[in-house]
């Protein structure tokens, strides 16, 4: 009765993310509470087991509110820009040097985590050099999409702190165990990078002259209003680096770093008490809904606990699963972990399928903390390619590229990027056999 229950709570929990008609917050938080009504718990526990599952995510929902604000404030004082101009003008017009830079500012842009952003930052920049210079812009978004998808194993991007929020740990410490495939994907970004601008020089870009796009000057003036000098930007580009170095090295909770970043950033940059309020503002509503899904998410994971539904679904999937197999199954998931999120939303696949198969794997003597960590990779390398990701239609109308020719082109090499770092990673001894 309790796996019956439990699976069909995630089922319905899938059906709900999936068909978008209701807030993942309400999701998360009330379906578990309905299933465990069912199962006889009375509100009284079923609010002790929210409470339980809450605590769990509190540090992430915290960083989450200060790291969004951080980087926002951090792309309105224009840093982004002159990074972006410095790389576009050293590339030049060699076109293998512009797929390069491509990666390097996709990978800059994405510091903050933040999908639309990183489109936002990178393509109107690089568009232009691209029709100039006859590249093809698939190139342009499979690129983008490449670094996005292995920057996203940041603590506070959104696939790894809901990852953490499923193994009960934080996002930081996570973090720490990923760096090794992080590095490995970032170089494998810049090869994928070469490769596809040897392939463009063949498809005869940089030969000739190409289209020139036209700037709109009224929208770049109004951006252009909340620029610092030069002298502040040296000082914000110390300032992120000396908290990107104090993260990587664990001297001290994630939240309280971005929290006295965030602080610093705004006191060095925008005294006017009017001007931080109204920069707050601007950049709050991103943070909170994350927040606030996280919270929710956590109420799911305490009533899962509480009822003991995980360990009885696990328990009917071993009866059918070959015991060959079972002791496979994380890596398994992790091979299919991109094709499943191009056909499922980031809540759905990490708050309903995640924890699922990660019970299963502890029957068979796989740490969950394996499970997870082969299965993040595939689906981060899915984010800029899956047609339920709202940015995916950001990045192919700014380009305007069909999204059908956006996946039959990026797909492939994003499938052998995951598999390789999925690979690597059992090399290196990060994931177990």
């Amino acid at each position: 009765m309790v796996a019956l229950v439990g699976f069909l709570m995630i089922i319905c929990i899938v059906f709900l993310l999936l068909r978008g008609k209701m807030s993942p917050i309400v999701v998360l938080a009330v379906i578990p509470s309905i299933a465990a009504l069912l199962l006889g718990y009375n509100p009284v526990q079923i609010a002790d087991f929210i409470k339980e599952g809450i605590k769990t995510t509190t540090s992430n929902g915290i960083l989450f509110i200060f790291s969004v604000i951080y980087f926002g404030v951090l792309s309105d004082t224009g840093l982004f820009d002159v990074i972006v101009n410095w790389l576009v003008k050293r590339a030049g017009s060699n076109v293998i040097a512009v797929t390069v830079a491509t990666a390097l500012i996709a990978t800059i842009a994405h510091l903050d985590g933040t999908t639309a952003t990183t489109v936002l930052i990178t393509i109107p920049a690089l568009y232009p050099v691209y029709k100039r210079m006859k590249i093809d812009p698939k190139i342009l978004l499979c690129i983008t999409g490449a670094c996005m998808g292995v920057m996203n194993l940041l603590p506070w991007g959104g696939p790894t702190a809901r990852a953490a929020t499923v193994l009960q740990m934080d996002a930081n410490a996570l973090w720490h165990i990923l760096i090794p495939m992080q590095v490995i994907g970032l170089l494998l970004n810049v090869v994928l990078a070469v490769l596809l601008g040897m392939l463009a020089v063949k498809q005869g870009a940089g030969a000739g002259k190409g289209e020139e796009i036209a700037v709109d000057e009224k929208a770049a003036a109004e951006v252009q209003a909340l620029r610092k000098k030069n002298s502040f930007l040296v000082f914000n580009l110390v300032l992120t680096v000396a908290v990107i170095a104090v993260l990587s090295m664990g001297l001290a909770s994630s939240y309280v770093v971005f929290m006295i970043g965030l602080c610093i950033l705004l006191a060095v940059n925008y005294p006017d008490q009017k001007q931080q309020d109204k920069l707050i503002k601007k950049h709050a509503p991103a943070a909170l809904l994350i927040s606030a899904t996280l919270f929710a998410a956590g109420a799911m994971v305490g009533v899962f606990d509480g009822t003991g539904m995980l360990e009885a679904m696990a328990n009917a999937i071993m009866a059918v699963i070959p015991a060959a197999l079972g002791r496979y199954i994380h890596l398994i998931f992790g091979v299919l972990a991109l094709p499943l999120g191009l056909c499922i939303g980031t809540d759905a696949y990490f708050y309903g399928i995640m924890p699922l198969v990660m019970q299963v794997g502890e029957t068979y003597g796989i740490a969950s903390l394996s499970t997870a960590l082969t299965m993040i990779i595939g689906k981060n390398i899915a984010l800029m390619v899956s047609p339920l990701v709202p940015a995916t239609y950001l990045a192919i109308g700014l380009t305007n590229t069909e999204l059908k020719d956006h996946m039959k082109y990026s797909i492939p090499p994003y499938f052998v990027l995951s598999v390789l770092m999925l690979l690597l990673g059992v090399i290196l001894g990060v994931i177990p056999l």
